[in-house]
């Protein structure tokens, strides 16, 4: 059993916590309920997509020595929940990033 993968994944997603910080974006821009409701909406139609590819026969576990080997289902790591989530609020942040830029663009 290995922590790597899940540490680099919560790693990430502490890097992307601090740019939201920094820029006052989603979670820490007064919209921490709209963020916690679009990242887990998110994350719950991905996992949704998972199980169908998993039933289907489309997707399945792959295995690696940096995976804890937790399931939370079959075919389903633990890391792919983590994943789904920094894959989620990552592109929140990437948008309201861009969106920021552009308005302050716009306004010079």
């Amino acid at each position: 059993m290995s922590f790597v993968y899940l540490s680099a994944l919560v790693g990430a997603l502490l890097g992307t916590g601090l740019l939201d910080f920094r820029h006052r974006l989603a979670l820490f821009g007064g919209a921490a309920g709209r963020t916690i409701l679009i990242v887990a909406l998110s994350v719950a139609f991905f996992l949704v997509w998972d199980v169908v590819g998993i039933v289907t026969g489309v997707f399945f576990r792959g295995t690696g020595p940096w995976m804890t080997g937790v399931l939370l289902g079959p075919e389903l790591p633990l890391e792919e929940a983590f994943f789904l989530t920094l894959l989620s609020y990552s592109t929140l942040i990437a948008y309201l990033l861009a969106r920021k830029a552009m308005v302050g663009r716009a306004a010079r």
